[in-house]
């Protein structure tokens, strides 16, 4: 079993969110803020979720507030920011740190499987992307310039295979 399923971040009711559940399912996880000017990716991130759901897609956001405190709500505000503003379906986690000494075990993993431009690990802003395939393998890493519907051909590769 991939070392993607046993991890088991928090929902943002502080209840575990194991990514067992997620087996044999294409994931595309996504650090998101309310207050940046990528934000409006909400609404692609959406559409895909919408589109290939039922084909075995999901779609994890997990606030974060380590680039120009730009997720400064708390979890119950953001889900509610998201819901009203973007009609997000998909589930969007409990606020964590993806860089540092407190990174959420979740990036820390993402991070050891796929460098992002030039071999840097961090992350570098918000809305980075990384598409996970039904093994639990990282298949791609995306700059936070990457838009979710510049996904659309490879999540549809994904799902089918």
């Amino acid at each position: 079993m991939s070392e993607f399923y046993k991890l088991a971040p928090k929902d943002r009711k502080g209840e575990p969110f194991p990514f067992s559940q997620l087996e044999g399912k294409v994931v595309l996880i996504v650090n998101v803020a309310s207050k940046c000017g990528f934000t409006p990716q909400y609404q692609e991130l959406e559409d895909l979720y919408k589109k290939y759901k039922d084909q075995g897609l999901v779609i994890i956001g997990f606030p974060c507030n380590q680039f120009g405190r730009q997720e400064p709500g708390s979890d119950e505000e953001i889900g509610q920011f998201c819901q009203l503003n973007y009609g997000v379906t998909f589930p969007v986690l409990k606020k964590i740190d993806v860089n540092g000494s407190d990174a959420d075990p979740v990036y820390e993993f993402l991070k050891s499987q796929k460098a992002g431009l030039l071999g840097f690990r961090g992350i570098k802003w918000n809305f980075e992307k990384f598409l996970v395939d039904k093994k639990g393998a990282v298949h791609q890493r995306y700059s936070s310039l990457t838009k979710p519907s510049s996904l659309d051909a490879t999540i549809a590769e994904l799902v089918k295979a």
